[in-house]
């Protein structure tokens, strides 16, 4: 009985080890994301405020279409990717001085906000809309290469 259950004991110290790594690996990213940089605010500050300073812009269309982009994330994250892309198509916004929010400013930040693997969904969703990706291709391009360039 004390061999099978030593392994027990050792392998449920070796879960727990590697649980409290992964969890204190995202904590430590979102405690990153919380530093202030050189004009005293963190990347999350920003974000909430292009997300404050542009929620008026917004049509229930267009967050429609911003829900049906999230939608392949999982859920328990569905929220931290919403609001990450949510603030990139808000500085677009803000940085063009948009009145209203537009389909191109939505499609241009998922672009931006968004991990290249998550481009796929995104070409897919936009075909079933009936929206042309051709527009958007140069944007496809230079996040690629932005990737190439951070790898070499």
């Amino acid at each position: 009985m004390t061999g099978w259950f030593a392994w027990f004991i050792v392998g449920w110290g070796v879960f727990l080890v590697v649980m409290m790594f992964i969890g204190g690996f995202f904590m430590f990213r979102k405690f990153l994301k919380r530093l202030p940089r050189d004009d005293g605010k963190s990347i999350l500050d920003w974000q909430d405020y292009y997300i404050q300073q542009t929620r008026q812009l917004w049509s229930d269309q267009q967050k429609m279409l911003l829900e049906e982009l999230v939608k392949p994330v999982p859920e328990l994250f569905r929220d931290v990717a919403r609001e990450k892309i949510a603030g990139k198509i808000g500085q677009i916004a803000l940085e063009r001085k948009n009145t209203k929010m537009t389909e191109d400013v939505i499609i241009e930040g998922y672009i931006l906000a968004t991990p290249k693997r998550d481009h796929k969904y995104l070409r897919k969703t936009l075909k079933k809309n009936n929206i042309d990706v051709t527009p958007y291709e140069e944007l496809f391009h230079l996040k690629s290469q932005e990737k190439n360039d951070l790898s070499s």
